[in-house]
């Protein structure tokens, strides 16, 4: 329902097929991404930088595909997005890695790749494994969070900066963002990102809330 009825709100769209939903997270409550897309009709890329979470998606079936590869997954999205295939792709990496790609080819072609973001990470939690830095690889980042939990704090905002600059990028040419309750914006804004509501208060960010704005 959040992404049918973010398609109608703020691309006009009913039929969502054809249009691209990048977000990340395939652990508990996050999992329902993947067969959102597909029930939705787009095209849903979700990063997950645990493997075992998305093996044991793509094993349920809620996942369609699973790649480690961004030159794949960039060709399977084009792929699916040319022919309006509904399609699950679990993009095992970091999605920092994947928005940063979606500029890098916005930059080169000037194909805008994707409609429709989210965020489902935990990052009400995230400097105790909710969130892991793109700098780090999964296990790299759990054993500095367990030897220097300080640097793993550093290195989170660090991310978080870097994550927004990438979505604002996209956002700018056309893709609609919002926040799926998981206190990103909040986490990105205390990291010092650029989330601010230009001529709002301190606590009213540029993306919407599903909550107020979708699903009310």
């Amino acid at each position: 329902l959040t992404v049918l009825n973010a398609g109608r709100r703020y691309l006009k769209a009913e039929d969502l097929s054809g249009k691209v939903f990048v977000t990340s997270g395939l652990g508990g409550m996050s999992g329902a991404q993947a067969k959102a897309a597909v029930i939705a009709g787009c095209v849903g890329i979700i990063a997950e930088v645990d493997e075992a979470a998305l093996l044991k998606r793509h094993k349920q079936g809620w996942l369609m595909e699973i790649s480690n590869n961004l030159d794949h997954c960039i060709a399977r999205l084009r792929e699916a997005r040319k022919k309006k295939i509904a399609l699950s792709l679990g993009y095992h990496g970091n999605v920092v890695d994947l928005w940063e790609r979606l500029v890098y080819e916005l930059d080169t072609t000037g194909e805008l790749l994707v409609d429709l973001g989210s965020d489902q990470t935990s990052c009400h939690n995230p400097f105790n494994g909710g969130y892991y830095p793109v700098q780090l690889g999964f296990e790299e980042g759990k054993q500095l969070l367990s030897t220097n939990p300080g640097k793993f704090r550093t290195l989170v905002q660090e991310s978080l900066k870097r994550h927004v600059a990438a979505i604002n990028k996209l956002a700018d040419k056309g893709m609609f963002f919002w926040d799926y309750g998981n206190a990103f914006l909040l986490e990105a804004q205390r990291a010092g990102a650029d989330v601010a509501k230009k001529g709002a208060n301190k606590t009213e960010f540029r993306y919407p809330s599903y909550v107020q704005h979708i699903m009310g």
